[in-house]
């Protein structure tokens, strides 16, 4: 059998926590800016207030859309023959945050990130073993913010076979993204039938619907993209200071973005996120490596399974600047209990300082640590053949394993090996070289980057994307941010 469940609530609990949520949503609601969202809710048969720009949500409407959204789905690479099964109940891990700065991996200096820092990600996690996603996980500060999409799904179809993602920008730039990441598809159907584009939905705290995600939610809606709806509410700053609080407010908040999802277009592929922790008290500033972030997003697999949903959480989280041992402490406290909770996407992996710093060793470092989580979480297969009867019988008295053909069969299954970890002994390991695990990951970092071999588009594929990508770097800065109403009325023109 696996490990046993890592569950901090209760059922119980879980019920109270839905009751009140439920009365949150009928009787506080949800402001929503957004009209158009606002008018699909009416129509559903929510309350709207619009003077107040509110809206309340019945408990049917609510169990109605979770009974559209699917259990699970499958989430395709650029190399469509990539594939992840998503709410099947494996673990997968991606990259995430929005760093805005990086830890030079030659020098040490702490500067701010670029593009090639983007494109460098995009090729390390392409040669990860377990870290399967990127999420725009570095944002570049030296392009034009309003080309940084464009540029990123250009970057994506040239450099990974795995699937790529980003948050919801608002309405002109999740356009972008969906129209370029069809192109890679071919064609909005193609991408529709396999998903390629895992969206990030920011739930605003507390209790609200912003109207730049709305309107990204509704866009990859349409696409048919995966949608995580994910709060970042702080206990005690955006959310009650008290755990049980932040769970009642971030799962009414949840529930509301998984709602218009289904209003408008039902079957979407939603996922029960969270990236909810605590606040440094001392300072009013988040801290996401928190233990309270594992046990928050502990929870939230629990509440996501209770409304049958796939759930996304962070894990590898830390608030250390440096590849210390603060940051390991941290990143496995929170990695651990999201994976043995049973979150089904851990995102976050290669970042430091609340995900807001890069470190392209600490990505491989991660890498190891969600393998051996998995190790961890697979626990110990217990029957015939592993008891080895026949085997210990065998060697008897005086033998030994290491020759034993069963040792040579079965050591790779049953051992989780590290490519990284120095386990030398002492004078073996001076005489090597003294390296450390982040000498070594720096070196795992040189050798993937080195072997990575860009993918052969189609030429027509790469014709339109190199137009759409033009198109967007002509764009002046007032369209960029327009927008009607009227343009959501009708996305099955778009």
């Amino acid at each position: 059998m696996k490990a046993t469940r890592f569950e901090v609530l209760s059922q119980q609990e879980i019920e109270r926590i839905h009751s009140a949520s439920m009365e949150v949503l009928a009787e506080v609601g949800i402001r929503v800016d957004y009209r158009t969202a606002r008018d699909l809710f009416r129509e559903a048969g929510a309350e709207v207030d619009d003077d107040e720009a509110c809206v309340r949500i019945p408990e049917d409407l609510v169990r109605w859309a979770l009974e559209q959204a699917p259990r699970r789905f499958t989430l395709y690479g650029a190399d469509p023959d990539f594939q992840m099964e998503i709410g099947n109940g494996d673990v997968h891990f991606a990259g995430l945050g929005t760093p805005t700065d990086i830890i030079d991996m030659e020098t040490g200096e702490h500067r701010p990130s670029t593009m090639e820092d983007v494109v460098r990600h995009i090729k390390l996690i392409n040669g990860c073993d377990h870290i399967h996603n990127s999420q725009m996980d570095i944002w570049p500060n030296d392009i034009a913010m309003t080309t940084i999409h464009a540029e990123a799904i250009w970057a994506w179809a040239h450099h990974s076979r795995k699937p790529f993602g980003m948050g919801c920008y608002g309405y002109m730039p999740t356009l972008d993204m969906m129209r370029m990441t069809a192109v890679v598809a071919g064609g909005k159907e193609g991408l529709r039938q396999r998903p390629r584009f895992f969206a990030i939905c920011s739930v605003g705290s507390p209790l609200q619907m912003l109207q730049m995600q709305a309107e990204g939610l509704l866009i990859c809606a349409e696409y048919g993209q995966p949608l995580a709806m994910s709060p970042e509410a702080i206990a005690g700053a955006t959310a009650p200071v008290t755990l049980a609080g932040v769970l009642t407010q971030q799962n009414a908040n949840i529930l509301a973005h998984v709602t218009l999802a289904q209003i408008f277009r039902p079957g979407t592929p939603v996922l029960y996120g969270t990236v909810s922790t605590i606040a440094n008290m001392r300072l009013g500033t988040v801290a996401l490596g928190a233990v309270e972030t594992g046990l928050v997003t502990a929870a939230a697999a629990q509440l996501a399974r209770h409304y049958g949903l796939p759930c996304r959480g962070v894990g590898g989280t830390t608030e250390s600047k440096i590849g210390d041992v603060q940051a390991g402490l941290e990143r496995t406290a929170t990695l651990l209990q999201a994976v043995l909770a049973g979150v089904d996407f851990v995102t976050c992996a290669g970042t430091l300082d609340s995900t807001m710093l890069a470190s392209e060793p600490m990505l491989m470092v991660d890498d190891e640590l969600c393998g051996a989580a998995l190790r961890i979480a697979r626990g110990i297969e217990v029957d015939d053949d592993t008891l080895s009867l026949d085997v210990i019988k065998g060697v008897g008295f005086c033998g030994n394993y290491l020759a034993h053909e069963q040792t040579a069969e079965r050591f790779r299954e049953e051992h989780f090996i590290p490519e990284i970890l120095p386990r030398e002994p002492f004078e073996t390991w001076l005489a090597g070289g003294a390296h450390s695990a982040m000498d070594y990951a720096r070196e795992r970092v040189r050798e993937v980057l080195a072997e990575h071999e860009p993918r052969d588009l189609d030429p027509a594929v790469e014709e339109e994307l190199d137009a759409y990508r033009q198109k967007v770097a002509e764009r002046r800065m007032e369209t960029f941010y327009a927008y009607e109403d009227e343009e959501l009325q009708d996305l099955s023109a778009l």
